[in-house]
């Protein structure tokens, strides 16, 4: 897990994903994420925000971090939702 939280990082220093609720789902929107991390405590409304959007643009969605840690992770405060935009990056998330 700690691996994917480092790795979340040099994504962010690349460029390579966005971060906060309306930045995801205007990307989702241009068909620009390719995966999505949501806070395990987001709000319930912003889940369903969330996993609405990314079931009707078929994105994944990972719950396994607390908005914490992804905010730790890529160096931005208060952060629940992180897109992923760069499919590099998503080949070595995955793995």
């Amino acid at each position: 897990m700690n691996k994917i939280l480092s790795n979340l990082g040099l994504c962010n220093k690349a460029s390579g994903l966005v971060a906060g609720e309306k930045l995801v789902c205007d990307y989702l929107q241009m068909h620009k994420v390719k995966y999505i991390f949501l806070a395990s405590d987001a709000s319930d409304n912003a889940k369903k925000k969330i996993y609405n959007k990314a079931n009707y643009y078929n994105v994944e969605v990972c719950e396994a971090f607390s908005s914490v840690e992804l905010s730790q992770a890529i160096g931005k405060c208060g952060r629940m939702v992180v897109g992923i935009t760069n499919e590099s990056f998503l080949k070595i998330l995955k793995k």
